[in-house]
């Protein structure tokens, strides 16, 4: 399957014409570069079935290793069965919501395969989520049950919503249970502090005590229809939404990464650091890993040394990260002593990829960065540059098998943008969102109707190489309007850390009297770059930069806010420099 079955998808894919004006095409597969074909089968298919086929298939072989204690693909289908019978004998299942309030641990894959399999639809939540924001997203997404480890850094919080919201039960696992033997008597006897004891309560239940011995009841699920997951959207602008994806929406997802993935059927170790509450692992580290039969070196949370170390200890063929991961692992000291030659693809997402920082990482560890994109709505991933091939920088890469693309107007995506002006890039493939949760209005305006099709409109502003390459301009929503003229932040911090002494750069508008808005520029600076004032940086950038996007100022900082998992967090400077009222 490889260069005969891309002439193909070239031919049969092909660029479809836009009826309105016959000028702007919508990319499928036209000079298709990924491995493979774009247009593949994927028939329906559940996620309890996924995984019990890879079971049948893997028995013994592990499916997590968690700090060097492994988990069977039979072991952790059978703790699914066990769940899912537990939540049955209760009455709960099909329509239900169960939560997973959980950091990188075993109990992760178990409990979200085994609500799916009782017929419930699972919600992820964040554990850095507040008492405040849990209770939101619990009430809005109506959960009943929700599981959690009795970390205290979780478990105290858990019982505080449960205390204060619909929430009906809690079920908490031990987390020295899950570690190797050793690791686990360590933590019972040197860091209690960090463990909550589980409350003796009717409505608070130990994993061990929920999960049943009966087999589960059978539950038929409807792929293409029934919601698997709601996973709610980083909320970029204003309250997070829950995105609805089914079945269908997730492992077609997985499989047509899979599909492009030149090494399929080879050893499988991908190291799991980014979090699995987070679409990004979700599709990419777990749902994509089970259906190519592989095993998740899981880690409970990103820390540089301990990731360095795992990759000694496991030698993983797959690495997936947001970029400040790869900024800190690149500034970590063991870094220059770790071997990084097992890994076969490295694939960054969740926020653009600076060119130095991807250039640089490849030097020092010898590997090749690829840059893909995805969205919470897409059930993960969209486009990538190809595994094996070019690796053309600046750009998202081609579609996955089956997604097009197309450009609308930023002022009316019921047109094509006029010529060659970017546009906003819109999406339709077999990973898209149904909707979101109890919010009819803003899937309304989500989407658009074209030429007798829905497509997903993604916010970001986009153009299309002519060889089926994509480039991201910027986010829809976070163009500054400088007296008429559209400027757009990522340009600008493009710009700025391809300086020597720039590690991190976040513009935003702040408000002017005469041109409605200015651009300022907040950055932070790199260890071994030679000194710089704000003012130095205000120089250095002009002469890159057009008339209109000048900055008003450079404000250094020692830190930028990150999203939970590590993307740099522009609402949440904005809500800092210019008060939550701006959102």
């Amino acid at each position: 399957m490889g260069l005969a079955a891309r002439r193909v998808a070239s031919q049969s894919a092909g660029v479809e014409r836009n009826q309105d004006s016959g000028a702007r095409p919508v990319l499928a597969g036209e000079h298709y570069a990924h491995y493979g074909a774009w247009h593949i089968d994927l028939p329906p298919l559940s996620l309890p079935d996924m995984l019990r086929q890879a079971a049948a298939q893997r028995g013994n072989h592990p499916l997590v290793d968690f700090l060097g204690r492994t988990y069977s693909y039979n072991e952790i289908w059978r703790a699914a069965e066990g769940f899912a019978a537990g939540l049955q004998k209760r009455g709960l299942g099909r329509g239900d919501r169960i939560g997973l309030y959980l950091p990188n641990v075993p109990l992760y894959v178990a409990a979200y395969f085994g609500a799916l399999l009782a017929g419930a639809t699972v919600v992820n939540f964040s554990p850095l989520y507040s008492a405040e924001e849990l209770e939101a997203q619990v009430a809005n997404s109506g959960t009943r049950v929700l599981v959690t480890v009795d970390s205290s850094a979780l478990l105290p919080t858990a019982l505080e919503v449960l205390d204060h919201s619909p929430l009906e039960n809690l079920v908490v696992a031990r987390l020295p249970d899950m570690l190797p033997r050793l690791k686990g008597w360590a933590m019972r006897l040197f860091a209690r502090k960090q463990l909550t004891a589980i409350p003796a309560r009717a409505d608070v239940t130990a994993w061990q005590d929920y999960l049943s011995s009966q087999a589960p009841t059978a539950v038929p699920i409807d792929p293409q229809h029934d919601i698997a997951l709601l996973q709610y959207t980083g909320g970029t602008t204003g309250t997070p939404k829950g995105a609805m994806l089914t079945h269908q929406n997730l492992t077609a997802n997985a499989r047509q990464i899979r599909a492009i993935d030149p090494d399929q059927g080879r050893r499988d170790m991908v190291l799991g650091v980014l979090p699995l509450f987070h679409v990004f692992a979700n599709t990419c580290i777990l749902n994509r890993t089970i259906a190519n039969g592989g095993c998740i070196a899981m880690l409970p949370r990103f820390e540089a040394g301990q990731v360095l170390a795992t990759i000694g200890r496991v030698r993983p063929t797959s690495l997936f990260a947001v970029p400040t991961m790869y900024q800190a692992l690149l500034d970590h000291p063991q870094l220059k002593d770790t071997d990084f030659s097992s890994l076969r693809e490295t694939i960054s997402g969740g926020a653009p990829l600076p060119l130095p920082l991807k250039r640089r990482f490849e030097e020092e560890t010898g590997v090749k960065v690829v840059e893909g994109y995805g969205l919470t709505e897409s059930s993960g991933v969209v486009s990538t540059n190809p595994l094996h091939g070019e690796n053309r920088e600046g750009t998202i890469g081609q579609v996955l098998p089956l997604t097009r693309v197309r450009l609308l107007d930023k002022e009316d995506p019921l047109r094509d943008p006029p010529g060659n002006e970017p546009g906003e890039l819109a999406i339709n493939g077999p990973q898209v969102m149904q909707g979101y949760w109890n919010r009819p209005d803003a899937a309304a305006t989500a989407f658009v109707e074209r030429d007798g099709e829905r497509w997903f409109r993604t916010g970001d502003i986009a153009t299309f190489d002519t060889d089926g390459f994509i480039r991201i301009v910027d986010r829809l929503k976070d163009m500054i309007n400088v007296g008429g003229f559209k400027v757009f932040p990522s340009t600008l911090e493009k710009h700025l850390v391809e300086h020597p002494s720039v590690k991190e750069a976040l513009v935003i508008g702040v408000p002017d009297d005469y041109l409605g808005e200015r651009p300022r520029a907040y950055v932070t600076l790199t260890d071994d770059g030679p000194p710089v004032t704000g003012d130095d940086l205000l120089a250095w950038l002009k002469p890159h930069i057009g008339k209109h996007e000048r900055i008003e100022s450079v404000v250094i900082r020692d830190s930028l806010p990150k999203t939970p998992i590590g993307k740099l967090d522009r609402k949440a400077l904005v809500a800092e420099v210019l008060g939550a009222s701006s959102q």
